[in-house]
């Protein structure tokens, strides 16, 4: 029997291997630039990010190591480990531990960690399984790139940066609690790609089309007025130039089409699971503060991986 039960061939969200115990280890890395202008705030959120791709998969973290892209000349040191302290933070609350990690001389400040996490082989969750019937969960609102985008321009006014970073700072560990729990088909979670992106992958993995319903989808009001005032990051454009040609979409605004191109940090999850069981999830989910979880569309039969967005 194979040890590695996902890996860079799947495509999906964290590699898994299998240990003679008979448990399995996930592991993944991310980082990347700064999204906000505070260093602690932005290391508890390069965080929260690294570990959703555990989440997604149903797995627990235990362990992260840092790492760090920086340079005194370009930061005070100060700022430096302010953002080391805002990671382990949120390690902590994700119930890991920091083990340290590496860092890297760099003009250009990038921050994230390689995590592993933990799962029983038979409760894994790949970006694969989406089955004819399903009903699609988005537990995050959209709308964070385009915010973000905004904090650059300076266009995001302070009560839109204190939304986005919250939403951004929230981890995904209730919501893969209750997924697991509930038993569901597929699941990713929302990041660089956009919604329509990674929910084009997670179709086009389970070999099924998918059905998108842009009124239920939920987003950030602000993002609308990050368009209007054309503080839009280029991942947009560049999802929208890739997705494209698997998407159809009739009679949506293309306002709303946008953002759900808009590429996301630390987005939430996209859960497949059973029509069936749903209802129960989205009790569940908003019994545990996951406010914004929403029905967004359904998975309709096997086919290539195009998505219907109406």
């Amino acid at each position: 029997m194979p040890r590695l039960l996902a890996g860079a061939n799947t495509l999906d969200d964290a590699a898994v291997y299998r240990m003679s115990s008979g448990s399995a280890i996930l592991a993944t890395l991310d980082f990347f630039t700064p999204v906000v202008d505070d260093p602690r705030k932005f290391g508890r959120i390069a965080a929260a990010n690294s570990l959703s791709d555990i989440y997604a998969m149903g797995g627990k973290p235990f362990l992260a190591l840092n790492i760090l892209c920086g340079s005194t000349e370009a930061l005070p040191a100060r700022d430096l480990r302010s953002i080391l302290m805002g990671g382990e933070e949120k390690v902590a609350e994700a119930g890991a531990v920091v083990a340290g990690g590496h860092s890297v001389e760099d003009k250009e400040l990038k921050y994230g960690l390689c995590v592993l996490g933990t799962v029983k082989p038979g409760k894994i969750v790949f970006n694969y399984g989406a089955r004819p019937g399903d009903v699609l969960i988005l537990t995050k609102p959209l709308g964070i790139g385009l915010m973000t985008t905004g904090i650059k321009f300076g266009e995001l006014g302070r009560r839109g940066i204190s939304k986005v970073i919250r939403v951004m700072e929230e981890l995904n560990s209730g919501a893969s609690e209750i997924m697991t729990k509930v038993g569901v088909s597929a699941c990713t979670d929302v990041t660089g790609f956009g919604f329509l992106g990674h929910l084009q992958e997670l179709a086009a993995a389970s070999r099924v089309d998918i059905r998108v319903e842009a009124g239920a989808v939920p987003v950030m009001p602000e993002a609308f007025d990050m368009l209007k005032a054309k503080a839009i990051p280029g991942g947009l454009w560049t999802n929208k130039h890739h997705f494209s040609r698997w998407v159809r979409a009739g009679g949506v605004a293309p306002d709303m089409l946008n953002v759900l191109y808009d590429p996301q940090t630390s987005g939430g999850l996209i859960i497949s699971v059973g029509a069936d069981r749903a209802d129960k999830m989205l009790r569940r989910l908003r019994k545990a503060g996951v406010k914004d979880a929403a029905q967004v569309g359904k998975v309709l039969a096997k086919g290539r991986g195009a998505v219907i967005v109406e």
